[in-house]
């Protein structure tokens, strides 16, 4: 039985996590590397990772070094002698001493389809960009940046969906990927392929003045930027003064009015609110006021949150 260590932070790591633990390879797992506890509300609690939380869950033993810096964990990764590493969205880089120390080195899921999308933010970036396949990457792993050898590469095709469901499913399929994955390697039968660095494309985190909504693009684009910041940390619009995070939309076909302007706004059942564009309407049907929860257009229009003729700025 190989003995694996696996690294990771958020909910897509933790999603792999379980998967491996399920399957054969659940009692080769020898402990969990994620990163310190951290503040992550307006209370100032300290919570614990998703990883964490699934490994404590799991009775698997539990290291969160605040570096790896100049050797750091060394010694605690000599202690553990791992013959894999399994690495995903850990939000550390990773040393040589790190990188190397295990028989079959380390190999990570990335969510992508590489070599595009080498980054931070692969999923996001390719809902913003339009793409209808995004996939995960299983590769081995390099000194630099998501540019190993690729183990597996597996797309699935997404239409209208936003980022929290798309994240969700390839978190789902790139768990079942790193079994696979550690199968071939355990049998001898991994033929890990060469990107083509030509093709690469470069997916940094979102930055907050990203998620401000410029009405004057196609409605197209805008939807693509309220699907990849959905659910959070939400694309942003400014109307009668305050901030609006819009949570869902549609794209209708154009029609006469100013940019920015609201042409139609319904109270009834879950409503819509619709929006003239550079190039066609943007309804929107879910969105979250400044200050209050999130609610459906409907719910905005009948507590008088705009109306026909009000504008975005």
């Amino acid at each position: 039985m190989m003995r694996i260590l696996f690294m990771g932070t958020p909910s897509f790591a933790s999603a792999a996590l379980e998967t491996i633990y399920e399957s054969k390879f659940g009692a080769g797992i020898i402990g969990v590397v994620t990163k310190p506890d951290t503040q992550k509300d307006r209370g100032h609690k300290v919570l614990p990772s998703d990883v964490k939380i699934a490994a404590e869950r799991l009775g698997i033993p539990v290291y969160q070094p605040e570096t790896l810096k100049d050797g750091a964990f060394k010694e605690t990764l000599d202690a553990l002698a791992p013959d894999i590493i399994v690495v995903a969205a850990y939000g550390k880089i990773l040393p040589g001493y790190v990188l190397f120390a295990p028989k079959y080195g380390c190999i990570n899921i990335h969510g992508s389809m590489l070599p595009k999308y080498r980054g931070a933010a692969p999923i996001q970036r390719a809902i913003l960009d339009g793409e209808d396949e995004i996939g995960v990457t299983i590769m081995q792993m390099n000194e630099g940046l998501d540019t190993g050898d690729m183990i597996i590469s597996r797309a699935m095709k997404f239409t209208d969906e936003p980022f929290g469901i798309i994240y969700d499913a390839l978190a789902k399929l790139g768990g079942e990927m790193a079994v696979e994955a550690l199968s071939l390697i355990e049998q001898g039968k991994a033929t890990p392929k060469k990107q083509d660095d030509s093709r690469s494309t470069y997916a940094p985190k979102i930055e907050k003045a990203e998620c401000a909504i410029d009405f004057s693009l196609p409605a197209v684009k805008i939807n693509n930027k309220i699907r990849a910041l959905s659910p959070a940390p939400g694309a942003m619009a400014r109307l009668g003064g305050k901030t609006v995070k819009i949570i869902s939309a549609a794209v209708l076909d154009g029609c006469d009015g100013e940019i920015g302007q609201i042409v139609a706004a319904s109270p009834k059942g879950d409503g819509y609110i619709d929006v003239i564009t550079g190039d066609g309407v943007l309804r929107i049907t879910r969105l979250v006021p400044e200050g209050k929860r999130e609610m459906s257009a409907g719910d905005f229009v009948r507590g008088r949150g705009c109306a026909v003729g009000d504008k975005f700025e």
